[in-house]
């Protein structure tokens, strides 16, 4: 196992390798490649950065932690793509540029946006991944899919037309599904590949994801949108529940930290070597984007 590197040393180097594979594997010449390259571009690649921290933790094979680093940011940027359209979100900025369909149009944004979600599984399913593919291609199905990502898609959109607004519980469902699943999945690939227990790992993705929705929540209110790259306050202005307009946002504040002492309690079992994963769950909460 390598040493832990700081957060931020980590980050920004999990970033640079994701972008070079991404661009090296999407050299396609087309409006369709060069879309999905565009909807790649500016994120802080969180997920991807999990994946390979993951799976330094239990010695998995960078080749293949690549792969997956790489399938669970086009899986991420396949969904920011089809949330800014329309007939979703209906967005114009993403990431401090136009998104996708406004640079293109409507039928670009949903075949990137479909293509950089079978690519994902693409990646995936190639041998470099190794013996426990099949478990994560699985658990990636779940996590993006009906039960996961999409579902509280669903629940977001279902909330927007709602007599009432969300409850508490109803909002944790609801963000536990839209973001957290995604977070997990990234946080557990490393043990799930290589065999070992993810459960550790899972108990600090789920503190992790929801600490990163409260913080988005309290960036809605608070943030600058030159720095976060995208249109706020939206939820405000629609009456949509958040976590800030439920509990208040000092209450948030404090319920965002909590939840960090609560992920870095989870990875107590790898000691010293979990330092960087402790840092991102820290990071999740002081971030200004």
């Amino acid at each position: 196992m390598t040493a832990p590197a700081s957060f931020d040393v980590a980050l920004r180097a999990a970033q640079a390798r994701i972008t070079d594979y991404a661009h090296s594997r999407l050299t396609g010449a087309d409006d369709l490649h060069a879309a999905m390259r565009y909807a790649m571009v500016g994120g802080k690649m969180l997920r991807g950065f999990l994946v390979l921290e993951s799976g330094r933790l239990h010695g998995l094979a960078p080749d293949a932690a690549m792969n997956a680093a790489l399938a669970i940011e086009c899986v991420h940027a396949y969904s920011l793509v089809h949330d800014d359209l329309p007939c979703m979100d209906d967005d114009d900025m993403r990431r401090g540029q136009p998104t996708v369909h406004r640079k293109w149009d409507d039928a670009m944004a949903v075949l990137a946006g479909d293509s950089l979600q079978t690519f994902a599984f693409e990646l995936m399913a190639e041998p470099v991944v190794g013996p426990h593919a099949l478990a994560a291609l699985r658990t990636l199905a779940q996590s993006a899919g009906k039960d996961g990502m999409v579902s509280g898609q669903m629940l977001d959109i279902a909330a927007e037309s709602a007599e009432t607004p969300l409850n508490l519980d109803q909002i944790t469902r609801l963000q536990q599904r839209k973001t957290g699943c995604l977070i997990e999945w990234s946080a557990t690939a490393g043990a799930v590949l290589t065999g070992a227990d993810p459960a550790p790992l899972a108990t600090y993705a789920r503190a992790l994801g929801l600490a990163f929705q409260i913080a988005d929540d309290i960036l809605d209110v608070e943030g600058d949108m030159n720095k976060v790259g995208k249109a706020l306050r939206k939820d405000e202005d629609a009456g949509k529940a958040t976590f800030v307009s439920l509990l208040g946002l000092d209450a948030a504040k404090k319920r965002a930290s909590d939840l960090v002492e609560e992920a870095c309690e989870a990875l107590h079992p790898y000691g010293d070597d979990a330092e960087t994963l402790k840092q991102a769950a820290r990071f999740v909460i002081s971030r200004d984007n």
